[in-house]
C-alpha cells in the first residue's frame, strides 16, 4: 500500500500563494491574511495547521534571514505582504541554496499544474537554479537600474559629444 506523502507547511503556504495569483493577474502581491484564507478554503492538508503564520512571516521569506529554514518561497514586498519569489529577486545570503518551489513528486496531483505555471510563465527558468553565472545575469536583468543601460543611445548616434557641448554653451558669458 503507498502512503500519500504529508505536505510541507511551506509547499501549502506557497499553493495557496500560486492560486491567488492565477485567479487574480492583476495583482502584484497579497495580505499574509489573504494567504491564510486562501489557504484555509482550500484544505490541503485538513485545515491550517498551526506552523502557517511563521511560514508566512520568516520560514519561506527569501528576504528575510533564515531562521531556520532557508527556502526562498515567498518575497516580502512589506510588512505583512507577500508574493511568489522570481528568479531575479534579491534574498538573503543565508537562503542561497533554498529551494523556490515545491518538488513536483511532493505536491498532491491536483495542484502539479501551478508548478508547470510557475516554471514557465511566472518565473521561467527556476527550480534548477541554473548555474550562479545565469543567476548573477538574471539578477542584473531584472534590475530597474541595470536595464536603462543604454537606453535612447540612438539619440546621441553621429553626434560629437564635444560639438554639442560648445554649442549649449555658445551665448554664455
Amino acid at each position: 500500500m503507498l502512503r500519500e506523502r504529508v505536505i510541507t507547511i511551506g509547499d501549502e503556504v506557497w499553493i495557496a500563494t500560486a492560486l491567488l495569483h492565477r485567479e487574480h493577474p492583476e495583482r502584484h502581491d497579497f495580505t499574509v491574511q489573504e494567504i491564510e484564507e486562501r489557504l484555509r478554503r482550500e484544505e490541503i492538508a485538513g485545515g491550517v495547521r498551526p506552523g502557517v503564520r511563521p511560514h508566512l512571516y520568516l520560514h519561506c521569506v527569501a528576504n528575510r534571514e533564515p531562521n531556520p529554514n532557508r527556502a526562498r518561497l515567498l518575497f516580502a514586498t512589506g510588512k505583512s505582504r507577500r508574493r511568489l519569489f522570481r528568479r531575479g529577486d534579491g534574498y538573503d545570503p543565508g537562503r542561497e541554496a533554498g529551494r523556490e518551489a515545491p518538488a513536483r513528486e511532493d505536491m498532491p496531483e491536483r495542484y502539479r499544474f501551478l508548478l508547470d505555471w510557475y516554471l514557465g510563465e511566472y518565473s521561467p527558468n527556476t527550480g534548477a537554479g541554473g548555474s550562479k553565472a545565469d543567476q548573477a545575469s538574471a539578477k542584473e536583468e531584472a534590475d530597474p537600474i541595470l536595464g536603462l543601460w543604454g537606453l535612447g543611445k540612438e539619440i546621441w548616434e553621429g553626434v560629437d559629444p564635444d560639438e554639442y557641448v560648445r554649442q549649449l554653451r555658445e551665448g554664455w558669458e
